[in-house]
């Protein structure tokens, strides 16, 4: 039996042959570009603002900005520190992701390899709303429910792994500290990171696993050896879309923790701080020169925001082999 080729064929050979592009291509092509450059102008047009307006603060500091343990704009003279912040900020941060992480890869896991199909799908659904509760909900719910329930587990702690000195509590009072701000911001980004690895997960090539059973592999071992190295740059996006969320949180933490510019390694005692919630409770009350120290700190955040972005970037271009592309 002889097949043609359609003529609407014919003329695609042709006009790729001859490098015609189509009205269609070209103007997606020139939206794509003109989106791609009005972002970077927009990222760049923020960090001219931010640096401009933290110089003029900093060089006003009568302290040093990066190891002063006050926060006191509107002094005589002024005096004000990032040390306790960017403490606080990058201690809940990683408290989040130490309890985060692997939970959202097990709970990926049942609902994409283990779970049946009826039960996978609500599951499934319930992540997704999950996601979408806004961080205000997570604070109350937090500051009403969870900061009295983890008075058991602060003293419990404390009384078995006191000796390790960050679990050492040597002041009374209520749980709220860096600990509780960490479990918070843990349930917080937890959705967000199963979401992602469980679509990773999802697109896994099916032969692989396959092959791999045929093989006489268990379930375990064929996620193990096909499923995880498949989605492994995966789980790492996944991971920096949580921190990303994690270390600008402002509303759940105002309302979950007891601020204070006392640096402390002690994580079960009340105070320390982050910079979005320093911002968040001292905007309304700061003079124009508080703001610009304000603004200042939200300047350490970008940079660590990028610097964090930055590196998950490049430990994913390292595992690329890894992608579903080359798969």
């Amino acid at each position: 039996m002889v097949t043609t080729t359609p003529p609407a064929t014919d003329q695609n050979r042709s006009r790729r042959a001859s490098g015609a592009v189509r009205p269609g291509d070209r103007i997606f092509s020139g939206l794509s570009k003109g989106s791609g450059i009005t972002l970077l102008v927009i990222m760049a047009a923020i960090a001219v603002f931010l640096t401009y307006r933290a110089v003029l603060a900093i060089s006003d500091d009568s302290a040093n900005f990066f190891t002063t343990f006050e926060w006191n704009p509107a002094g005589n003279p002024p005096v004000f520190g990032i040390a306790v912040l960017a403490f606080g900020t990058i201690v809940s941060s990683v408290i989040a992701m130490a309890i985060a992480v692997p939970v959202a890869i097990g709970i990926a896991l049942f609902i994409s390899h283990y779970a049946p199909r009826k039960l996978a799908k609500p599951l499934a659904y319930v992540v997704d709303l999950l996601a979408a509760v806004p961080s205000i909900i997570y604070g109350l719910w937090g500051a009403i429910f969870l900061v009295p329930y983890l008075d058991g587990l602060n003293k419990w702690l404390d009384q078995y792994l006191g000796w390790t000195y960050i679990f050492d509590k040597s002041a009374d009072g209520v749980a709220r500290n860096m600990f509780t701000v960490g479990i918070l911001l843990a349930i917080m980004i937890l959705p967000i990171i199963t979401n992602v690895t469980r679509e990773v997960f999802l697109q896994a090539p099916k032969m692989h696993e396959e092959a791999a059973l045929a093989l006489g592999a268990t379930r375990w071992e064929v996620i193990r050896m096909a499923v995880l190295p498949f989605g492994r740059s995966g789980i790492i996006s996944a991971s920096m879309l949580g921190l990303g969320r994690a270390l600008g949180e402002t509303m759940a933490v105002a309302v979950v923790l007891s601020p204070s510019f006392t640096l402390s390694l002690h994580l079960l005692d009340p105070g320390g701080g982050t910079f979005a919630q320093n911002i968040a409770a001292k905007f309304n009350e700061a003079d124009a020169y508080g703001r610009d120290a304000l603004i200042a700190s939200g300047l350490v955040l970008f940079v660590i925001t990028l610097l964090v972005n930055g590196a998950a970037r490049m430990i994913i271009a390292r595992r690329k082999e890894y992608s579903g592309a080359n798969a």
